[in-house]
């Protein structure tokens, strides 16, 4: 069986075009399905047209989830309640294709684990396509491990694939990344990325940088090291500058019209103190979020809660207790 795993804020515009599209594309699967939508806590009249649909078609499978908890936990729930041998994921907007998914299935039975979608074309303004290029190629020179490059959540990931994601116990979670971590056989597929189908982006400017936040910091210790370093730097040349105005000092030596004697040096100072100054919240802050993340972790809550489910056979399990087991 194949899963569709779509995680819905705020879509019900567009959710039975959805719907249609998906249901459609299943005729060339030759498979049983689940169309797996998870409810992050809309606001609108998400969940009523999902329940609408739902009670037609057996296929077709909610999780409400009790508030809005993010689209990766809402990704991660949907992973958790899929059944399928291959789970496929993709976003509600139809920004990624639903017929473009038996090129990625019909891979993933050639051998791989994953295959996952590579964004050859956006269709998006320029500002924002050039943040996404920088960025994904900012993350792979940072990170730890291979993060391929441009490239969503927009995959087919096979059965064990997925139950290795449930079982992972962290809670800040950067899904692309962690399936890059994990490994096995994978592959990146090139398409074009459609433009929203309906309705208005639900990732605000400020849920993209935490987005790529958790990237950076989840995957990578160079910014602590970066930090290091560039303390390092400013405390060595200020040892050779403090050095150099001893020597004019003891000279009385004028260098490019300073002399020690003769300048009273308040704005170099301030200056000095601000630039440190600003270096210090930089670390500081840098600090904050990794422990930020310790914090998150300790506490050990559940990544989302389930409120309602529907369609659903069995009693899923939430990734606590794969992890239990």
């Amino acid at each position: 069986m194949i899963s569709v795993v779509v995680p819905a804020f705020n879509e019900g515009d567009g959710i039975a075009q959805l719907h249609s599209r998906v249901t459609a594309a299943a005729c060339a699967w030759a498979e049983d399905y689940e169309l797996i939508v998870v409810d992050d806590g809309s606001r609108d009249d998400t969940l009523a047209v999902c329940k609408n649909l739902a009670r037609d078609d057996p296929h077709f499978k909610i999780l409400s989830l009790s508030r809005n908890f993010g689209h990766q936990a809402a990704l991660s729930a949907g992973l958790a309640y899929a059944a399928g041998d291959w789970v496929a994921v993709l976003d509600a907007d139809l920004q990624d294709p639903p017929e473009q998914l038996k090129r990625f299935i019909d891979r993933c039975k050639e051998g791989y684990d994953v295959a996952y979608a590579v964004r050859a074309k956006r269709k998006e303004g320029f500002v924002k396509r050039f943040a996404y290029f920088a960025y994904y190629r900012l993350l792979r020179k940072l990170a730890f491990i291979e993060m391929p490059l441009d490239a969503g959540d927009f995959c087919v990931m096979s059965r064990r694939v997925v139950d290795q994601l449930n079982s992972l116990p962290e809670r800040r979670r950067y899904l692309r990344g962690l399936r890059a971590w994990i490994g096995y056989r994978q592959t990146g597929l090139e398409y074009e990325r459609e433009a929203r189908a309906f309705g208005e982006a639900k990732y605000t400017f400020s849920k993209l940088l935490r987005l790529g936040f958790d990237g950076i910091f989840n995957f990578s210790y160079k910014p602590l090291q970066i930090l290091m370093i560039l303390g390092i730097v400013i405390a060595f040349g200020t040892f050779l500058l403090a050095l150099l105005v001893l020597a004019q000092y003891v000279g009385n030596i004028t260098v490019l019209g300073y002399n020690p004697h003769e300048a009273r040096g308040w704005t170099s100072l301030i200056l000095a103190m601000l630039f440190l100054s600003g270096v210090q919240l930089i670390g500081i802050g840098v600090l904050g979020e990794y422990v930020g993340r310790l914090f998150d972790e300790v506490k050990g809550r559940p990544i989302f809660l389930v409120q309602e489910e529907i369609n659903f056979a069995r009693l899923s399990r939430s990734p606590a207790d794969l992890r239990a087991d």
